[in-house]
C-alpha cells in the first residue's frame, strides 16, 4: 500500500491487526451480515481506514468500498460511519490463490475508492466527466488482463490506462495513479475525513 501510494503523498500506518472466525463475516452474504460484523470490528473514526478481508465475496468478486461522504448531511451518521472502509476478498492478498489478482493490487484499488477515486472508464463512454479527472483519458471499457496496448476511445486523447490502480487489469500490470488522480484523493480527504 506504501509504495503504491508513495508518489501521490499518500502512506498508512499499520495500528492493528485482528483475525476473526465467523462463518457469516466470512462471506459478504447480506447488508446485515456485513453491519453486524464492522459493528463489531470497526475501529477509529471517518479518517481510519478499516481494510476487512473476507473468505468468498460471491459471483467472482474481488472487492468493494464506499466512497466518502459528508456524515453531517448523511441520513444516518451512524451507520455511515460503521459501514465506511473497504471489505476485499482474502485470495487477493500477495501471495494468496486468485490467479492475476494476488499481488495486492485489490486492496490498492479498493482503497483508491475510499479516497474517492471513480473507475477510469466510469460512464462506460467517450464523453462526458468520465472519472472527474482531467490526466486519465478518456476510457469507455474495463480493462481485462495486461494488454500491450488498449484504446477503447480512438477519437480522444490518449490511450487507456492499463496501467492505472483504478482500471481492472491484472495486478502485474497496476503501476500508478496520476497526478490529478493524487490531487483529488487530498481533496476528498481533506474534505470528507481529516478531523472526523
Amino acid at each position: 500500500m506504501n509504495e503504491s501510494y508513495k508518489p501521490s503523498g499518500i502512506s498508512f500506518t499499520l495500528q492493528s491487526t485482528d483475525y476473526t472466525t465467523n462463518a457469516a463475516w466470512s462471506v459478504s452474504a447480506t447488508d446485515a451480515d456485513e453491519i453486524e460484523m464492522k459493528t463489531a470490528l470497526r475501529k477509529g473514526t471517518y479518517e481510519d481506514l478499516n481494510l476487512y478481508f473476507l473468505s468468498d465475496l460471491g459471483g467472482g468478486l474481488l472487492g468493494f468500498c464506499y466512497f466518502p461522504t459528508s456524515l453531517k448531511t448523511s441520513a444516518d451518521p451512524a451507520l455511515t460511519l460503521t459501514l465506511d472502509g473497504c471489505i476485499n476478498l482474502a485470495g487477493s492478498l500477495p501471495g494468496a490463490e486468485v490467479p492475476n489478482y494476488n499481488l495486492g493490487g485489490t486492496a490498492v484499488h479498493e482503497t483508491g475508492h475510499w479516497f474517492g477515486l471513480f473507475h477510469v472508464f466510469q460512464g462506460s463512454a467517450c464523453d462526458g466527466p468520465g472519472d472527474y479527472v482531467s490526466d486519465t483519458p478518456k476510457q469507455r471499457v474495463a480493462t481485462s488482463g495486461c494488454p500491450t496496448t488498449q484504446d477503447s476511445c480512438p477519437g480522444q486523447k490518449g490511450l487507456d490506462s492499463i496501467h492505472n490502480y483504478m482500471d481492472y487489469s491484472y495486478d502485474v500490470c497496476y503501476e500508478e495513479f496520476t497526478k490529478k488522480q493524487g490531487k483529488r484523493m487530498h481533496r476528498m480527504y481533506s474534505k470528507y475525513r481529516d478531523g472526523k
